[in-house]
């Protein structure tokens, strides 16, 4: 791997390329901090599924890419004065310094919950005044259940064992199938998303990420229904002219592949 000599010297030459860029090109002189957050938001989620794939080599890729935003945006920050990248790097480093105090000062933790407890309990006193200010309103559902969750844990708001909370998860589903019963919609979709919010829950003591197992179940099912639609248009047929039957067969075998 490379030493640390020639990391800050591949980091330098990526900078001076952001300023060669922002002064010379005319696509990136134009770009603001609001015009690439949708591109920083799709970058990270083709991050995301390069780690899901386990493709390392594209991993490296997508850090790039994302390593230039994170590069972009300092380089506009500097430019009306706020910050630059240095900044950027002083401002991480000493955030991670402060609420690592079990590395860096004298305090002693036994295991990695203790360490999430104390990283929360520094955030309210830096002055936060809920330990759910960090969960960003625009995360999808699924991740911010689980990211609500996990903050409220780390401040001790947390079932002690599995087993209680699948037992909540089985107590959810009761109340939504006598909602379901009741067929008033409102109040299905209410305990609908408390069954939701029990299994990313579970998920959690489980120690699955929900996130993950979703999108690995989403890439599993796309990859079966692309082989079932490759065997309808070898037998000639669309799937709508096909019987369950038929389908159901080759739906059993894409999944021994």
């Amino acid at each position: 791997m490379n030493s640390r000599k020639q990391q800050l010297e591949a980091l330098d030459r990526l900078l001076t390329i952001m300023d060669e860029l922002r002064a010379q090109c005319p696509w990136d002189r134009k770009q603001t901090m609001e015009s690439l957050r949708h591109l920083t938001i799709e970058e990270t989620y083709e991050l995301g599924d390069a780690i899901l794939e386990e493709d390392l080599q594209e991993v490296k890729k997508e850090l790039g890419d994302l390593l230039l935003h994170i590069f972009f945006y300092a380089k506009i920050g500097s430019e009306t004065g706020d910050f630059d990248i240095a900044d950027v790097c002083h401002s991480i480093s000493e955030k991670l310094i402060h609420r690592h105090p079990h590395i860096y000062g004298d305090v002693d933790v036994a295991d990695e919950e203790e360490v999430k407890k104390n990283w929360e309990n520094i955030k309210l006193a830096e002055g936060k005044k809920s330990v759910l200010e960090g969960v960003p309103n625009s995360l999808p559902a699924l991740v911010k259940a689980n990211r609500i969750q996990d903050k409220v844990a780390g401040v001790g708001f947390d079932w002690e064992e599995p087993q209680q909370v699948f037992e909540k998860l089985q107590e959810e589903l009761g109340e939504l199938q006598q909602e379901v019963r009741k067929g008033k919609q409102e109040k299905i979709e209410e305990e609908f998303g408390d069954v939701f919010f029990s299994m990313v829950n579970y998920a959690r003591f489980l120690k699955v990420n929900p996130e993950n197992a979703l999108e690995r179940t989403n890439k599993k099912f796309i990859k079966r229904f692309a082989y079932l639609e490759e065997k309808a248009r070898e037998a000639g047929k669309s799937l709508k002219e096909m019987t369950l039957a038929e389908m159901d067969v080759h739906w059993n075998h894409a999944k021994t592949l």
